[in-house]
């Protein structure tokens, strides 16, 4: 049997435990083709980057199957045929993931204050980096160092500073 990872995104105005009811209606399809499926995530309700069939957000779910083709393309068709599914996507991948996904990974680092991190600053750094082989990039001048020096030159030919303009009937 062959490794898919599916993807399928429910209208919003669904609720979880329908939600639910799908992917276990899914889940018995797959089953009784002969698969199974090895892990389930409910990513939740998040908002979409455009309107799919006039929807801005949609519950989100993950299955991770252990199955063969025909099983994954009866559980698809049945996916197009539910008026509350609004998009799928199914991949054949090489192996599957044990790990959290990384949307999952994703959700549980935003909950985390900045204050929590073990790899933040010291308080005397600047929240700035400059980029490599500039210096003083963000810094202001301060009273003890130098302002920078403007040198301007003059210009080799003096009819260079002033454009000419034609018209007509102008006489010089």
């Amino acid at each position: 049997m062959a490794f898919y990872e599916n993807v399928f995104i429910v209208r919003q105005d669904v609720s979880n435990e329908q939600v639910e009811g799908l992917t276990t209606r899914f889940t018995e399809i797959l089953e009784s083709g002969g698969g199974k499926v090895e892990k389930t995530e409910f990513w939740g309700l998040r908002t979409m980057a455009y309107k799919i069939k006039k929807n801005r957000k949609g519950h989100y779910v993950m299955l991770n199957l252990d199955s063969p083709a025909p099983a994954v393309k009866e559980m698809e068709r049945n996916m197009q045929l539910s008026e509350d599914v609004i998009r799928h996507m199914t991949l054949r991948v090489d192996e599957l993931e044990e790990e959290p996904s990384a949307v999952m990974k994703f959700r549980g680092e935003r909950t985390r204050s900045y204050s929590d991190r073990s790899d933040s600053k010291p308080s005397g750094s600047s929240s700035v980096d400059a980029p490599k082989g500039v210096t003083g990039a963000s810094e202001a001048p301060t009273a003890t160092s130098e302002a920078p020096k403007v040198v301007t030159e003059p210009a080799a030919d003096p009819a260079a500073e002033k454009p000419a303009v034609a018209t007509e009937g102008a006489s010089e």
